[in-house]
């Protein structure tokens, strides 16, 4: 697997789901989340990262509470979102994201 911070350049949008396995929001948000990972597919990335297994990157984003979602591109964050999201509001960011780099 390519380390995070190679993955976060991609011209693409990267979705990054901070999660943790004891979070009962992040479980909430599990299907969603695979759902736009389907939905992208070719267009954007989604990939997760759980803050207790990765504390450095965690504390890199100042991830305070979790599920936080960011949008990477190009290695900027282009959104930051904590908090439960319904799937439409995840879809049109990185759709919107992938139309403006293809």
């Amino acid at each position: 697997m390519e380390p995070f911070h190679q993955l976060i350049q991609s011209e693409q949008p990267v979705l990054v789901d901070f999660y943790a396995d004891w979070c009962g929001p992040c479980k909430a948000m599990h299907p969603i989340i695979q759902d736009v990972a389907r939905q992208v597919q070719g267009k954007a990335r989604v990939i997760k990262i759980n803050v207790d297994k990765n504390q450095q990157t965690a504390m890199q984003y100042q991830i305070q509470a979790i599920p936080t979602f960011i949008i990477f591109q190009k290695g900027q964050i282009k959104w930051r979102h904590t908090g439960m999201i319904d799937r439409q509001t995840l879809l049109n960011q990185l759709l919107s994201l992938s139309q403006v780099s293809s």
